[in-house]
């Protein structure tokens, strides 16, 4: 996480906090919790004091150190006034469970609460790193779990919960991100999952658990899953329309990229949006994207780069082609209409009327910056820019990166969508009729507009933050001061200026 998207992060979540009868508490290495935890300089000592008083409304600020895990049960924050526990430095770190259960950080019965900036580690027998049960509407961001017993995540019950920018990795027994239990309408964003023993991002209705068993309305997106050791990249075990798009997923032995399947949920997962993915298959991995049978229903795969070096294991496996369309992906010639059992050619699985537009895989080096050093941003000449179909534009309007899509003729194929043609230079704006004045003190960036498509906005580091319509003053008031990227998109070309909000 970039220290300028998380500055931007703290002050919104600050913000956001600052409710009717709000409290700010602080929690320090150095404090005591006889302390009123009202000032740094009187701050708790450890973080389940602070968690036995909040109220809605209320954010504990926790100093960089290393403290005790803790529980938050019984309490709820609002939607606008949720309960906050942020990190306000890089480095605060729980590596010893909590007082009631052997997890990091446990939040029980509890809706609205945020959880940002912590770096939960070494939790012992059964312990997650971060466990969200019976709880809706809460939010994990900027975390870091590491090496804990059971997961990096785990969530059951949760319904709204969104999950976004963590790290986890080196589960011992299980999965990086694990939601459960009819946990309908989660978004898991932008986060990164590799070496653990299991799967990478794993969701499961588990229907003996109580509930309906479903989940519903799953996003997935923007995730980087990689070098894990078993089932798959992504699981999704009783699932009702998730979609799942701009995800990086490479190197997981024993494991399909994508999986749609029925174990313990009420249903079958089926409806699945399956976008813009690129998917890179180790030779002692599985299939690409597995669709059991009856998952095929409703489900489509568009824009999908999915490379298998398995020796006979290919790009897509399923039993049923029924209500089932898949197009405009880049694929080995291995394909499988028998589920995970023989392979056929490209040709054989274009004959029954599957990825008619679909491109055969030239060599990976050809398609891919760098594959052998994990670089799978496109060259310059890869077969996958301009490829795609615009089916996806209504789920997919920019890549992994935060680049706006499509920037060509039409979309690219895979994650990344490609761009050469950028430049920091103003007078290249001007040659093409794009006057700018930079330096706005006011927040109004006043522009020349002549033929401008679009213009992005990114953090000076290139995290995306909007996109906005064209028009001859542009509001940049509701960004904090700092400096930012530009990308004007006109005629097909695109331009990147600098712009500081003082």
């Amino acid at each position: 996480m970039n220290i300028s998207h998380r500055a931007l992060l703290l002050l919104l979540t600050v913000l956001s906090s600052f409710g009717l009868n709000a409290t700010n508490y602080y929690v320090s290495n150095s404090g005591s919790n006889s302390n009123t935890g009202l000032s740094l300089g009187a701050a708790f000592l450890t973080l389940q004091h602070a968690a036995d008083l909040v109220i809605a409304g209320d954010t504990v600020f926790v100093e960089d150190g290393i403290y005790v895990g803790f529980d938050i049960r019984n309490v709820n924050g609002t939607a606008t006034n949720p309960i906050v526990f942020i990190g306000t430095g890089n480095s605060v770190l729980i590596n010893q469970s909590g007082p009631i259960r052997n997890d990091g950080i446990n939040i029980e019965n509890a809706d609205y609460i945020t959880i940002d900036n912590f770096i939960v580690n070494d939790m012992p027998g059964n312990g997650n790193g971060i466990r969200v049960v019976v709880s809706d509407n809460c939010i994990i961001r900027n975390c870091a779990c590491d090496n804990n017993a059971e997961r990096g995540i785990f969530t059951g019950f949760t319904d709204d919960i969104l999950i976004e920018y963590n790290v986890c990795t080196n589960s011992i027994d299980e999965h990086g991100i694990y939601v459960s239990n009819s946990s309908d309408r989660p978004i898991i964003r932008f986060n990164e999952c590799y070496g653990n023993n299991n799967t990478g991002i794993h969701m499961n209705g588990d229907l003996s658990a109580g509930g309906d068993g479903i989940i519903s309305d799953a996003l997935i997106y923007g995730n980087t899953i990689h070098d894990n050791n078993s089932s798959a990249g992504i699981n999704m075990d009783g699932l009702q329309n998730p979609t799942v798009y701009n995800n990086l997923i490479y190197n997981n032995h024993f494991a399909q990229g994508i999986a749609l399947f029925q174990q313990d949920g009420a249903i079958i997962t089926n409806g699945a949006k399956i976008y813009n993915n690129t998917i890179i298959v180790p030779s002692d991995g599985r299939w690409g994207i597995l669709v059991q049978n009856g998952a095929n229903i409703n489900t489509e795969i568009y824009n999908n780069i999915i490379i298998n070096q398995h020796a006979w294991r290919g790009c897509i496996a399923l039993n049923d082609t029924a209500m089932f369309t898949s197009d405009n992906n880049i694929l080995n010639d291995k394909m499988s209409d028998n589920g995970d059992g023989s392979a056929i050619s490209l040709a054989a699985w274009q004959a029954l009327g599957l990825d008619t537009n679909s491109l055969l895989a030239n060599p990976i080096n050809s398609i891919f910056a760098n594959p052998s050093s994990n670089d799978f941003n496109l060259l310059a000449n890869s077969q996958a820019i301009d490829t795609g179909t615009n089916q996806v534009s209504t789920v997919v309007s920019y890549d992994i990166n935060g680049n706006t899509r499509p920037m060509g003729i039409g979309y690219d194929i895979g994650a990344f969508e490609f761009s050469s043609t950028l430049s920091t230079n103003s007078e290249a704006l001007i040659s093409k009729g794009i006057v700018v004045y930079p330096n706005p003190t006011n927040g109004l960036l006043q522009t020349e507009i002549k033929n401008i498509d679009n213009i992005t906005i990114y953090d000076i580091t290139g995290r995306y933050i909007k996109s906005i319509t064209p028009e001859s003053t542009i509001d940049l008031s509701a960004l904090s001061p700092g400096t930012y990227l530009l990308k004007i998109k006109s005629n097909e070309r695109e331009f990147i200026t600098k712009v500081v909000r003082n």
